[in-house]
């Protein structure tokens, strides 16, 4: 059972790290290979949704890093208090710039109607990445998960928004 979890939440770690550097990878292969993509890769609008999107996305690699480690460990609890804190803090954060990201997209839809679709897509994709991690669970792996999701005919908490709810 250990090691089931052990697996599943290393899978889950490396696989957002993994997918965080890819799309960095293949951002900066699009701008190369094609330079037709360089205004909507390199606006302000969608490196500011890009980065908001890989940032989110580090937090839930972390997130899966400092579960992993807790199982390996043995100690299947909530994370610790000051933990805790800087995902509280990240939250946070994120709301914030989310809120910029509506600003910019006034601006974007202004400005640049022809580079919004690029921007929002981003936006959105970092916006559902948010709710995934700090509210409800959104994405179901295996079989038996999304068997459980039909089951239950409900939305679950995250399992980062169950962890939080014991800090306030």
């Amino acid at each position: 059972m250990q090691k089931k979890v052990q697996k599943k939440l290393f899978n889950l770690f490396t696989g957002e790290l993994f997918a965080t550097i890819m799309f960095a990878v293949l951002w900066m292969m699009y701008l190369q290979l094609f330079k037709w993509t360089g205004p909507y890769l390199t606006s302000f609008s969608s490196l500011y949704a890009f980065a908001l999107l890989e940032f989110i996305l580090l937090q839930g690699s972390y997130y899966w890093f400092l579960k992993w480690k807790q199982v390996q460990r043995k100690d299947y609890s909530h994370l610790p208090y000051r933990q805790l804190r800087i995902f509280r803090l990240f939250k946070r954060l994120n709301l914030f710039l989310i809120g910029i990201g509506i600003i910019i997209m006034i601006y974007q839809l202004i400005v640049f109607p022809l580079h919004f679709y690029w921007f929002i897509f981003l936006y959105i994709f970092a916006i559902i990445e948010y709710i995934n991690y700090y509210h409800i669970r959104l994405s179901y792996q295996s079989i038996d998960e999304m068997k459980d999701f039909i089951r239950q005919k409900k939305l679950r908490s995250s399992k980062l928004a169950e962890d939080l709810k014991n800090l306030y």
